[in-house]
């Protein structure tokens, strides 16, 4: 079962599931899990092969979906699920093969298309760094400079270490065996009748006009939304435009 960490309580409104992206964690997701507590109870989860969950020996899409699916039938009612990047297409493949779990689907900022785009060396960058010697987050980051010049992304990536026993909280070796799966979307033939919003940031280019007819064809009732300002860490960079535009969606 993968790691969950539950904000608030049951309440008339379904339980939202979130479903955190590549090199992510529910931790990363808190302080919005918490404001979208006040009205319902939020779970969000740590996916295989990251944070406290368990490390598997696969990572498709398929093997996340069926992980989610887990957790709802755990808690007997189906779900709200939002979903960002390698989490929106987890989501999306629950949508599709277990659509009775899912009561309302928010995906952000991400297609059920292939990119081309890599992460691995993200991967690599991590696997250099000798962590026996290192005390603190910010030697790490440090040592991730050389070769990840973004200071945002070295915060990021230290979010995942476990200092006191010196390792990552990421299955390095799986994701970066599995990266074309994570990179990829699985050939479902399923649909999703119900609601769903693929929420995009405006200054991204995950989400094109090309998308939205494979969008349309597995979720006919898909409509689409952009958050002025944000590129595709939409949820960080513009927080409360995203919280609202879940609370409004999710009601």
């Amino acid at each position: 079962m993968l790691n969950t960490l539950t904000y608030g309580s049951a309440s008339d409104l379904p339980d939202l599931l979130i479903v955190h992206g590549l090199y992510g964690s529910a931790r990363n997701w808190s302080v919005i899990s918490k404001r979208l507590s006040d009205s319902r109870r939020v779970m969000a989860v740590d996916q295989r092969n990251h944070g406290d969950s368990p490390w598997c020996d696969t990572h498709s899409y398929l093997d996340m979906a069926q992980d989610l699916a887990q957790v709802i039938e755990a808690h007997g009612t189906p779900m709200d699920v939002v979903g960002h990047s390698m989490g929106g297409k987890a989501a999306m493949v629950l949508a599709l093969t277990r659509p009775d779990l899912v009561n309302r689907l928010l995906v952000a900022d991400i297609a059920p298309v292939a990119y081309g785009h890599d992460q691995s060396q993200y991967i690599q960058a991590m696997q250099s760094i000798d962590l026996a010697h290192m005390e603190k987050r910010s030697d790490v980051a440090q040592a991730l400079a050389a070769q990840v010049p973004d200071p945002t992304l070295q915060s990021f990536f230290t979010q995942s270490l476990d200092l006191a026993n010196k390792r990552w909280k990421l299955n390095l070796d799986v994701l970066l065996r599995d990266m074309h799966h994570v990179l990829g979307f699985p050939d479902v033939t399923g649909r999703f009748d119900k609601p769903a919003l693929f929420l995009s940031g405006a200054n991204s280019s995950y989400v094109l006009p090309d998308h939205r007819p494979k969008i349309k064809q597995l979720f006919p009732n898909a409509v689409f939304a952009k958050i002025p300002n944000a590129g595709h860490w939409l949820h960080a960079e513009q927080p409360r435009a995203f919280e609202q535009t879940l609370r409004v969606f999710f009601k």
